[in-house]
């Protein structure tokens, strides 16, 4: 999921004046029958619990392979010519804290029994309580630290319950979690919202335009802190929901970013939006849209999967947004964790079907090493990946509530 130079050479770069939010509609637009309607999958044979279990498995051996000495994961190492733009050192800094970030979360979601992740927890968390305060902005253009806000926030809420009784470790975290949230107040842009990118004003309140798929990722982890009891500024809460309901589309497409949401182009089509409506339908609904109903969340489940060779089709290309509808290969894990977390909106007696889709994708694509990555990327791409899938694979584990699925 990560990066993109304003679409790079994709894309006009049109900067379109979007008034101030005070001028905005508050409610959403009307619902289009659209919302509700598209194609759906084929039937797939449902992956055992056997199967999810040892993919689980060699996932966590890839992480555990390959974490730094140091407990981080993720460096510099430049394995292709034309890598996305990332001035030094800041990038890089908030790359490898945001997917220690995220490593942190899948190895505490799948494999805390271990005493072997266990110290790889130890070690990671460390990294991450001495390096995560020094993470910011690289450059007055480019913010990726953005990105290591968003998961150390998911990150963090999750180290909360690994050592209950140590008081003194759990202040620390929290304190850590009070700074992250300041930070993306700080980090914020000046309509509401969040971006990695500001090339027009280069202010210190980012002038950018808004990203729809960041920001709903941005509540997401806002949502986790706020269930340990942590609060969120509301005008944040409040200014980055407006901020997407100003670019969703009445069939629950969003835009790539507000820059672009007067303009009729690929990215912003459905086939385009595949990667981002899982994250906004998610963060909506968990903040209280009642408007992303199931039967909205089921239809772009099964978008997501009868489609999802339109995604595909960027997994792995080296230049973003080259693909049909502007499609970059860093939105194949992003979209489907994103679309695992819409599944548990479901009842779970109604989840089984998009379970098994979502596992019979995942399991498809493990590398031989046990990886997952959708986008070569310096040398984040292995750890992102590998995070994102195991998480989305875990929560397509039916066995674990009782329902073993049926076989074809």
């Amino acid at each position: 999921m990560l990066m993109l130079r304003r679409l790079l050479l994709m894309l006009p770069i049109f900067i379109v004046c979007t008034g101030s939010m005070a001028d905005e509609p508050k409610a959403p637009v009307k619902t289009s029958p659209l919302a509700e309607q598209g194609p759906r999958p084929k039937p797939v044979p449902a992956p055992s619990s056997a199967e999810i279990d040892a993919s689980l498995k060699r996932g966590i051996e890839f992480l555990l392979a390959h974490q730094n000495k140091n407990g981080s994961w993720g460096s510099i190492d430049i394995f292709r010519p034309g890598e996305i733009y990332a001035p030094v050192p800041g990038s890089h800094h908030a790359f490898r804290a945001a997917v220690t970030a995220m490593d942190i979360s899948a190895l505490i979601e799948t494999g805390q029994k271990d005493p072997r992740v266990v110290e790889s927890l130890d070690r990671a968390e460390a990294w991450l309580f001495e390096n995560l305060p020094h993470v910011r902005r690289a450059t007055p253009d480019c913010f990726y630290n953005v990105w290591t806000h968003i998961y150390s926030l998911q990150a963090l809420a999750k180290m909360l319950g690994r050592k209950p009784d140590d008081a003194r470790r759990a202040e620390k975290i929290r304190a850590q979690i009070r700074q992250q949230l300041d930070l993306l107040d700080r980090y914020e842009v000046v309509d509401g919202g969040w971006a990695y990118y500001d090339f027009d004003v280069h202010s210190k309140k980012p002038a950018g335009s808004s990203i729809s798929f960041v920001t709903a990722a941005v509540l997401v982890a806002f949502k986790e802190v706020q269930d340990i009891g942590e609060q969120p500024p509301r005008k944040l809460i409040d200014r980055g929901i407006a901020s997407i309901l100003r670019q969703r589309r009445p069939d629950y497409t969003y835009c790539y970013g507000e820059y672009l949401k007067y303009m009729n182009h690929p990215v912003n089509q459905p086939g385009g939006s595949l990667g981002r409506s899982q994250a906004c339908n998610y963060a909506m609904r968990i903040w209280g849209d009642k408007t992303v109903s199931d039967a909205i969340v089921k239809n772009w489940l099964d978008r997501l999967y009868a489609r999802n060779g339109w995604l595909d089709i960027g997994r792995k290309r080296p230049i973003p947004h080259e693909s049909w509808f502007a499609v970059a290969g860093y939105f194949f894990y992003f979209g489907h964790y994103y679309g695992a977390r819409c599944i548990e909106l479901l009842p779970e007696s109604e989840r089984g079907p998009y379970q098994d889709q979502m596992a019979h994708i995942l399991l498809a694509l493990q590398e031989k090493d046990g990886s997952w990555w959708d986008y070569p990327m310096y040398n984040y791409h292995q750890a992102y990946g590998t995070a994102y899938a195991l998480m989305s694979l875990n929560r397509c584990q039916r066995a674990a509530a009782g329902i073993e699925p049926k076989k074809d």
